[in-house]
């Protein structure tokens, strides 16, 4: 049975899934123009080799994205979702000592979760766990934003976050919620072994029984002029600190 495929746009987005060999890819739309713009930017790759490529006028492509306000920069994919091994696969095979996932909880806006996935690839995050009903992963907003990161890193989609972290923590991993009422420092803390980062949504922020699942509760230190940041740009702060400290597996 063909599986269900959907667009994606965007230069990065698009080059990205191109060169990922796991990513099945039916069609390709492009202009002219960004076509000789990608074959001058990779010079020693034919990326439309083994791909349907349909040439299209910048007006084409704006009606074939529809409505959304997403700039497809002259390049369209039509393609299908990736081959997913569930959370429990990748934590049974995976014998890594040090392991970092993040825990999205009602994060549901497709450019602060592209955003989210963008710094995950950047700072070496092995994964992100998400709730799949809300998880919009068919959006052109997400993949745009990700800048080809979803083509780099595994998305876990979950029935119950919370059934999860506690399936994670009889695996040796200490669940950490970062919260801007809280009173500990996250840099204070050794990161060294399996963390799992929990980042709740910027209107409602993270719910009362995913603190009480937690072991540590974490604030981000900022100036006080200023009451909160984007949730995007607080998971890249912590994602960055950690990637900072370059713990080794022994």
């Amino acid at each position: 049975m063909k599986k269900t495929t959907f667009l994606i746009v965007g230069k990065h987005a698009v080059l990205e899934a191109l060169k990922n060999p796991s990513r099945k890819i039916e069609r390709v739309f492009l202009t002219q123009d960004a076509q000789k713009k990608v074959n001058r930017e990779n010079q020693n790759l034919n990326l439309f080799k083994k791909v349907h490529v349909f040439y299209k006028s910048r007006k084409e492509l704006d009606n074939l994205c529809g409505r959304d306000e997403t700039a497809h920069q002259g390049l369209v994919a039509e393609v299908e979702q990736l081959e997913e091994i569930t959370l429990k696969e990748f934590i049974i095979e995976n014998k890594k000592e040090n392991i970092n996932l993040l825990v999205l909880e009602e994060v549901t806006d497709p450019r602060n979760i592209g955003s989210i996935v963008r710094s995950a690839v950047a700072f070496n995050i092995d994964g992100i766990i998400v709730k799949e009903r809300s998880f919009p992963f068919k959006s052109k907003l997400l993949y745009k934003s990700a800048s080809g990161g979803t083509e780099h890193i595994k998305i876990f989609k979950v029935s119950n976050l919370n059934t999860a972290m506690k399936f994670l923590k009889t695996k040796n991993f200490w669940i950490s919620a970062f919260d801007s009422s809280a009173t500990k420092d996250f840099t204070k803390h050794n990161w060294k072994g399996r963390n799992v980062l929990v980042f709740g949504s910027e209107g409602f922020g993270l719910k009362s029984q995913t603190v009480k699942n937690s072991d540590f509760i974490f604030k981000i230190k900022i100036n006080k002029k200023i009451e909160s940041l984007n949730i995007s740009n607080s998971v890249a702060v912590v994602c960055h600190f950690l990637n900072s400290i370059n713990y080794e597996d022994k």
